[in-house]
């Protein structure tokens, strides 16, 4: 067996991936041939011949690479939490080829020249590095950025994540914009004095802390705001991190009223409740908060039934020092890439709530759909992202061991089912468990 990275340079190496089964195929088991980086064969049996590296995946899982279309790299600006090339091994690490960085670096990504860095640095990158540039200057509300330069310069969709556009004649100018250039805005939903910086969601659990809670309202006024918004102008738009049961049932009316609407949650937010800030502080502390038992149901049913289109991680590294912080002072965020797969599976597939299929549709198929990305489906001729996983070896998260500089991880010590065992991006083995 080979090492955790292999290339696979232009006609000197094929690889072949023996006996799994592999999603889409109808047969028990397939291989899988990648030459030049792409598919170019899938079969019941395919011989070995000479050049060939072998990856037995009997008894496992052959999908087509995680696309998480919500991380934070910290790169430019905040590189001790995380940066490119690191976030890129912990997606790896986690199935996941291709990652989306939000625009709140230092400096913001709202310009040509950072998104330009962002690009040129992910060129030294195991997996598909794309960047977000933001809608307003700064993130800071006020004026609009230069949306044709942001596209000209790689950015694949705008959006001011961590910080919601309050100004609701700005948000509706901006996706007037963003209709005519064909551009994606993601949007961070929350009514910035309502949410204020408040650590958790308001409910049992800050009454019992006596601290001022982020109310659940705070979400659902900004998602109802811009889904009419959406409607009005006819732009494609985006809900990051869905966290309550009223916010999936606006979605769900919106998308049966024709608006082009899509949504994203996180595993977080069916995996646990409000309940772990009790238990573990500031590493539970995200934003949106963790909400209810009924809010983390919602979502489960939401993403049964489609309202949902993607699962994102929301990547957000800390270093140890600023989450050891008291919980009003920590900031918020949990890292995510190397968790998510078997957070799924654990919580969604194991449960009997969705099939692997399913899962992979949202982790993987869905959010390249809604970006506009080549169609992530194994098929002869598809570019040779491919993630493969058994779906019932159990595991314990150990934070200490991940790839990324980060541990802020709420996870940590939790037994998971479904592990990641190879992570092939652009036809070279990245990860090997």
């Amino acid at each position: 067996m080979f090492g955790v990275l292999m290339k696979f340079k232009k006609g000197e190496l094929m690889l072949l991936i023996k006996d799994g089964r592999v999603l889409g195929v109808s047969a028990e088991s397939a291989d899988v041939l990648v030459k030049d980086g792409r598919i170019a064969a899938i079969s019941e049996s395919i011989q070995e011949t000479d050049g060939m590296a072998v990856l037995d995946a009997a008894g496992l899982i052959v999908a087509p690479g995680l696309v998480d279309m919500h991380t934070h790299f910290r790169d430019p600006g905040f590189e001790y939490k995380e940066d490119i090339l690191t976030g890129a091994s912990a997606a790896a690490a986690g199935g996941v080829t291709t990652c989306c960085c939000m625009p709140n670096t230092s400096p913001t990504a709202d310009n040509a020249d950072v998104v330009g860095y962002i690009i040129d640095k992910a060129k030294d990158a195991h997996i598909t590095v794309l960047p977000y540039g933001a809608v307003t200057i700064g993130q800071e509300g006020v004026d609009l950025t230069d949306f044709a330069a942001l596209k000209a310069a790689g950015a694949i969709a705008l959006s001011d994540d961590g910080n919601s556009i309050q100004n609701a004649r700005l948000m509706h100018i901006a996706l007037q914009l963003a209709r005519e250039m064909d551009l994606l805005i993601i949007s961070h939903c929350e009514d910035a004095e309502m949410a204020q910086n408040y650590a958790v969601n308001e409910g049992k659990v800050s009454w019992e802390l006596m601290l001022p809670g982020r109310p659940a309202i705070a979400e659902e006024i900004m998602v109802a705001r811009d889904a009419m918004l959406a409607a009005k102008t006819g732009a494609r738009l985006h809900i990051a991190h869905v966290s309550t049961a009223r916010s999936v049932d606006i979605i769900r009316k919106a998308k049966e009223a024709g608006v082009k609407i899509t949504a994203e949650t996180c595993p977080q937010y069916f995996a646990l409740t409000e309940d772990e800030v009790l238990k573990q502080g500031a590493l539970a502390r995200v934003n949106p908060p963790l909400r209810t038992k009924e809010d983390a149901e919602a979502i489960i049913a939401g993403l049964a039934d489609g309202t949902i289109d993607a699962i994102a991680t929301d990547h957000a590294p800390h270093s140890a020092d600023e989450k050891a912080l008291p919980l009003p002072n920590a900031p918020s965020g949990m890292i995510g890439l190397e968790t998510s797969l078997a957070l799924a599976l654990t919580y969604l597939y194991h449960a009997g709530r969705l099939s692997i299929e399913e899962v992979i549709a949202l982790m993987s198929t869905n959010p390249a759909r809604i970006l506009g990305l080549d169609s992530r489906q194994l098929i002869e001729g598809a570019a040779a992202d491919i993630a493969i996983f058994d779906p019932e070896k159990e595991w314990t998260v150990k934070p200490d061991k991940f790839k990324s500089k980060a541990r802020n991880t709420p996870f940590g010590g939790m037994k998971l089912k479904g592990k990641v065992i190879y992570t092939i991006s652009r036809g070279e083995l990245v990860y090997k468990d």
